[in-house]
């Protein structure tokens, strides 16, 4: 259970971090009020899509549950953790958020002067990026949720613990959280996603995995040490690479 809230709870909280960087743009140029009703409504389809899937779930038999799940999120997790290595290696850019925010708020700047009352924009660029960052979240609460009978709820309160704490870092300082280290987030739920997709692929084709559910701490160390051992190979192949052009 442990495991899942954190594992849930990181994964939201880079999401969160990136839908509140639009959010702010937003909200800081076109007006707060729009802005944050669009984000709100956005939060409310997506609780609204957690319960009716967490619902739909519980009726199709387990093993083929963990297996489909298992497959995504392992997919979902591999992706994450390929981009953190590669980012981890300087084969590509670290994500900024100042930057993000910058250019997020010259773009609402070119969209012209605000309205005083009610601004369409604001609220359908907050409910977009909301939508948008928040879905990944149901997909990754539904998937770490749906491993075991019971596991839905731990995973909704990580979810909703990472959306607190992003909204509440946001209202005290008012800015992005440029500060947030963004791919070593990236690079621990991505570790984690593996590590839960592994697991769940065997228990859906049903592999008898030592210690149960123990094997996934087991896991997330494998895939660990795998990562930071590539993240020195990929650099000097960069490097070589770029010695001989």
């Amino acid at each position: 259970m442990g495991t899942s809230i954190v594992a849930s709870f990181l994964a939201s909280l880079v999401e969160c971090v990136e839908a509140l960087t639009v959010v702010l743009a937003v909200g800081s140029v076109r007006g707060w009020p729009s802005a944050l009703t669009g984000s709100a409504t956005a939060i409310a389809v997506l609780l609204i899509i957690i319960a009716a899937l967490g619902t739909a779930l519980a009726r199709i038999p387990l093993p083929i549950v963990q297996l489909a799940i298992g497959t995504l999120l392992l997919l979902f997790g591999l992706r994450w953790l390929r981009k953190a290595i590669l980012r981890s290696a300087g084969l590509i850019p670290l994500h900024d958020e100042e930057a993000a925010f910058a250019k997020n708020t010259d773009a609402m700047h070119r969209l012209g002067i605000r309205s005083t009352t009610w601004d369409k924009i604001a609220f359908a660029a907050a409910f977009n990026i909301t939508m948008l960052e928040g879905t990944e979240v149901v997909f990754i609460v539904i998937a770490i949720g749906a491993g075991h009978t019971g596991m839905l709820l731990p995973a909704s309160l990580g979810a909703v613990a990472a959306l607190f704490v992003v909204i509440a870092l946001g209202l005290i300082l008012h800015r992005p959280l440029a500060r947030v280290p963004e791919n070593t987030l990236k690079f621990i739920v991505g570790v984690l996603l593996s590590a839960f997709g592994t697991f769940w692929v065997g228990e859906g084709l049903h592999l008898e995995w030592p210690g149960a559910d123990w094997s996934i701490p087991a896991l997330i160390a494998a895939y660990l040490v795998l990562a930071l051992a590539i993240v020195p190979l990929c650099r000097t192949r960069s490097q070589a690479v770029s010695s001989h052009t």
